[in-house]
């Protein structure tokens, strides 16, 4: 082994310099991990940018309103279906906690805050990330083992222009309509477990809904939304583009894991933005 003149001196005798291998192996280990994590965020983040380069384009327009019906509309159900129930579950809650201090009144106030502020754009991305970004991951992904992307660029076709761009494009334009729904699912399906089954006042209610939002509370909302569009969109598109590269298998058990790994880290990513995102609107 070459060391230069400013490497610390190693131990002279063999025991010693084993002890120290021995000691030193994981923190080499969490070192390689955390470069690793760097280079694919960085990766990433060039993979991003070269996508929304490729945006503008009138030839993207016909792509985009695909991807809007294959990201958007088919994911209506899943969202309003869990922005009714999370709307009741949060109206029961803080029900009960307002009841033993009287302050029932300020259900609404309450639950609308929560699902606008809060819970409507996390909860949104998460199932968004869950439904279409799963099968975003898995499509790129088996185009790229069974050498669709490779014939593309054989036909001088942008892979990138052509496969990723529509998706992000799509998702910025769906995920805060969806979050819009989600919202408006969940406050009604506060007034239904509030109001007609606890039997909350309705007029107090929808009183509280609408003095208790300004205009801020709705778009901080909305740019949560967009944030969490473009990091579900870049991690499941960046998962499935480059599913090749995976060196743990190959064939469909790397789509699979790639799929796997797409929604872990878009909704670990979005917890994670949400935090920051939130301390730099207060």
């Amino acid at each position: 082994m070459v060391l230069d003149s400013n490497s610390p001196p190693l131990p002279k005798r063999e025991d010693e310099w084993r002890l120290f291998t021995f000691l030193s192996r994981p923190f080499a280990v969490l070192g390689r991990g955390a470069i690793n994590r760097v280079d694919n965020l960085g990766a990433a983040t060039i993979f991003l940018i070269l996508a929304l380069l490729k945006i503008a384009s009138p030839k993207q327009l016909s792509k985009i309103v695909q991807q809007i019906y294959y990201i958007g509309a088919r994911s209506m159900m899943i969202v309003m279906l869990v922005g009714l129930f999370t709307g009741m579950v949060i109206s029961l809650q803080f029900y009960y906690a307002l009841n033993k201090v009287g302050a029932q009144g300020a259900l609404g106030t309450l639950v609308a805050l929560t699902l606008v502020r809060e819970l409507g754009p996390v909860l949104a991305a998460i199932m968004i990330a869950a439904r279409a970004g799963s099968a975003i991951s898995s499509e790129i992904g088996i185009q790229r083992i069974s050498e669709q992307i490779d014939a593309l660029c054989t036909m001088r076709i942008d892979p990138i222009g052509y496969l990723i761009s529509p998706r992000i494009a799509a998702a910025v334009i769906s995920f805060p309509l969806l979050t819009a729904l989600f919202d408006l699912i969940g406050i009604i399906g506060g007034y239904i477990s509030g109001v007609l089954l606890l039997g909350a006042n309705a007029g107090t209610y929808f009183y509280r809904v609408q003095t208790s939002l300004n205009m801020k509370d709705v778009s901080d909302g909305f740019i949560k939304s967009i944030v969490f569009a473009f990091i579900v969109s870049t991690v499941c598109c960046f998962q499935g583009y480059f599913v090749h590269m995976r060196t743990d298998s190959h064939g469909a058990k790397a789509v699979g894991l790639a799929t796997t790994s797409a929604v872990v880290i878009s909704c670990v990513l979005i917890l994670v933005s949400d935090y920051i995102v939130t301390s730099l609107l207060m």
